[in-house]
């Protein structure tokens, strides 16, 4: 009987492969690569028209001399790694380190690790595609440039440690560009008024909303909602306009890559690594009772939400027998499909539809019965009809003055039987069914409320993620690595959800946009990503995007070198002692930024928080405003006197005090914004050479006090008015 061998990436798979195969097929693992570039040197040859360098990954000798043994013995290799361009070219690496014979060779894949799927890709075994290979090839070898061209320049100007990339130096400008939106951000002041109608025969209130008069009427200000408040005083109101009507609300689609990180970030706190390490276990295959170890869902690394004939004819059999005939969806309610999109695989679903969450729940851990569920939920919903509202709409008038009221009620479920988010409710404003049309109400409970506009929200994961897919930056597999990258170079600082700029992450953000501007923008990116698509369909020859991308890095990085300064993180000697061996402390730059540190470390390891004063007195006690940093790195602005005093703000506080109110103004783009939002004063800042005027005026004015002036007692402010934490 032949021999066949299979080499897959990991020993999970290749125990739930060698269910599916007889004695004659053997089953290894490769562990993942075992080449790439050196970490030593570039690893490119750039005399030789940019050839990768490959070298065998320390550790793996071992590891591919086992292989090669298991090679001997086989009349036939199937090289079945993942199938993306990274499985590609791991194949690809195997083939060469095994010095692989090709007519004994085939390339083989799978979405589903099933029975089916696997004995139906022996028999559709291929040659190994050189143009996915090339294409792996040249991002990896993009990559390699830049990190290696521009990580050594922030060593030489900023410090050692640091690292820049193709997709996460955009990632990071991505979220300064929020950050600088947010800091630029003026909260407008608006008022909303609500009545609430008592309803016979209803323990409930009838609660409408302010429309207008009788135009809608938005970003009503305190004195007019005063005037609308005043006219309504003793009216009558009437219900002059009851609207049904029906809505329906579409399934979703199944989860592609973006969509699933998306959801584990926002509904079950999961970090994107965390939700695809997961989703790699559940494909590569767990041990179910009764079952023994099988894969429960499909490859996660997707961005179609395309499902194959065979899977939706499964899942819609199942929604028959389990649903009913009128749940199987009746429309398909697919979106176009983006161009950015490679449709390589199919959206990721469960391998077997009938393989409930229920049924499996004690064969997984609760993260990963967790993300199973939620895969399962979503690919049968998707598969199922859409949900029916009822809708009631209600116009209620007191004079010229329109309240509007709306709800609705589901009268068909259909996948939401199966799949609910946190807005689907099963009824909202019930008490409108009881209202008809002519109803007087004598009086309303009226509550009128202050508003102020909210900044555009903090990057989360899960935002970012979209946001990267949106503007074709990166590809499903990035988005992961990259987010931890940015995390964990103390680049982005991670707190509660929301990802907020370090220190660090700012000043490396702008060296790369002084001095690499082409690399962190956006549509350069983005329409490398396209280039590297063209590269894997086989219209682009892959070097050719080496060849015309280098030469420009090159300069730019010859130019950095000149034209940067050198950003000093020296020891800074302070006036404080160290109280054990009584040497000045020294302020130091370390990951979570400046410390005092003794300078007779290791002998003396004393080390202290350093806030660094930006020049602004508290005016609720006194004291220096200065730079404080949360446990993630995030930085703020708080009085030195803590706990004594607790005045803080994010926004960096300027020296100047609110006229009408005292508190102090905050630095908000090129305007000053009272802290107190209540307050709503604001005034232009002043530009740098009216600051410098201003100071040198102060300089002189201060020196001629001190002349005439014989009393050191401090001028009394007459402002008794306290700060308040904003």
């Amino acid at each position: 009987m032949a021999k066949n061998l299979i080499i897959v990436e990991s020993p999970a798979k290749s125990k739930t492969i060698k269910k599916f195969l007889g004695s004659s097929y053997t089953v290894a693992a490769s562990n993942g690569h075992v080449r790439d570039l050196p970490k030593s040197q570039m690893g490119v040859d750039f005399e030789n028209d940019f050839e990768p360098k490959y070298i065998t990954i320390r550790g793996k000798g071992e590891l591919l001399a086992a292989l090669r043994k298991e090679v001997k013995k086989a009349d036939r290799i199937y090289l079945a790694t993942d199938p993306d361009r990274e499985g590609e070219a791991i194949s690809w690496h195997l083939f060469h380190a095994l010095k692989l014979d090709p007519k004994k060779t085939s390339r083989i894949t799978f979405n589903e690790i099933t029975k089916n799927a696997v004995r139906q890709a022996i028999k559709q075994s291929r040659e190994i595609d050189m143009d996915l290979v090339d294409a792996q090839q040249a991002r990896r070898v993009l990559d390699r440039m830049v990190g290696y061209s521009i990580s050594p320049l922030l060593w030489q100007k900023v410090k050692r440690g640091l690292s820049a990339g193709r997709v996460q130096s955009v990632a990071l400008r991505i979220i300064a560009d929020r950050e600088a939106e947010i800091d630029a951000f003026i909260p407008q002041e608006y008022w909303t008024l609500e009545a609430a109608f008592a309803v016979k025969g209803s323990k409930k209130p009838l609660i409408a909303k302010y429309y207008g008069n009788p135009k809608k009427q938005e970003n009503i200000s305190a004195q007019e909602m005063e005037d609308i408040v005043r006219q309504l005083e003793g009216a009558a109101y009437r219900v002059t306009d009851i609207k049904k009507g029906e809505r329906t609300k579409k399934p979703p689609l199944p989860f592609t890559t973006s969509t699933l990180q998306q959801e584990g970030a926002k509904n079950m706190n999961f970090s994107t690594q965390k939700t695809m390490r997961i989703a790699q276990q559940l494909y590569e295959g767990v041990t179910v009772k009764g079952r023994g170890s099988i894969g429960l869902i499909t490859y996660l690394r997707t961005d179609s939400t395309r499902i194959s004939e065979e899977a939706d004819r499964e899942c819609k059999e199942f929604i028959r027998e389990n649903y009913g005939e009128e749940n199987i969806i009746s429309a398909n309610y697919i979106k176009k499909e983006d161009k950015k999109i490679q449709d390589a695989h199919e959206a990721i679903r469960p391998t077997y539809v009938d393989l409930t969450p229920a049924m499996v729940k004690d064969s997984l851990t609760r993260d990963q019965f967790r993300l199973y569920q939620v895969i399962w939920k979503r690919f049968v919903a998707s598969r199922m009809n859409a949900a029916r509202y009822e809708t009631t709409s209600v116009k209620i008038d007191a004079g010229d003055y329109r309240f509007t009221s709306s709800g609705s009620k589901i009268v068909f479920p259909g996948f939401l039987s199966v799949y609910q988010d946190n807005e689907d409710k099963e009824e909202k404003n019930a008490v409108l069914h009881k209202v008809t049309e002519g109803t007087v109400f004598d009086q309303a409970d009226l509550k009128k409320e202050q508003h102020f506009t909210q900044p555009p929200a903090h990057y989360t994961e899960a935002s970012l993620v979209k946001a990267l897919e949106e503007l074709g930056i990166g590809r499903p597999s990035t988005y992961a690595p990259t987010i931890t990258t940015l995390i964990s170079r103390r680049y982005v600082a991670k707190e509660q959800k929301n990802l907020y700029l370090s220190d660090l992450g700012d000043i490396v953000n702008e060296i790369m946009k002084s001095a690499f501007s082409s690399i962190v923008d956006v549509n350069f990116t983005a329409t490398m990503e396209t280039l590297l698509d063209g590269v894997a369909d086989g219209s682009v020859e892959w070097k050719s995007i080496i060849r015309n991308f280098y030469p420009d890095l090159e300069e730019a990085v010859n130019h950095a070198e000149q034209a940067l300064e050198k950003i000093k993180i020296e020891d800074e000697v302070t006036d404080t002692i160290c109280e054990n061996c009584g040497r000045n402390m020294v302020i130091k730059y370390g990951p979570h930024g400046k410390f005092m540190a003794c300078p007779g470390f290791p002998d003396c390891r004393n080390t202290k928080p350093y806030f660094e004063k930006i020049g602004v007195k508290c005016n609720k006690c006194g004291g220096e405003i200065v730079i404080k940093k949360t446990q993630k790195g995030r930085r703020y602005y708080g009085c030195e006197n803590y706990p004594d005093c607790d005045v803080m703000t994010w926004q960096k506080p300027s020296d100047k005090i609110c006229p009408t109110c005292g508190n102090m103004l905050l630095e908000k783009g090129n305007k000053l914004v009272c802290a107190d939002a209540g307050c709503g004063y604001m005034e232009e800042k002043p530009s740098s050479t009216e600051e410098k005027a201003s100071s040198t005026e102060e300089k002189r004015n201060s020196k001629e006090d001190q002349a005439s002036s014989t009393t050191n007692e401090r001028p009394s402010s007459g402002n008794e008015k306290q700060t308040v934490n904003t």
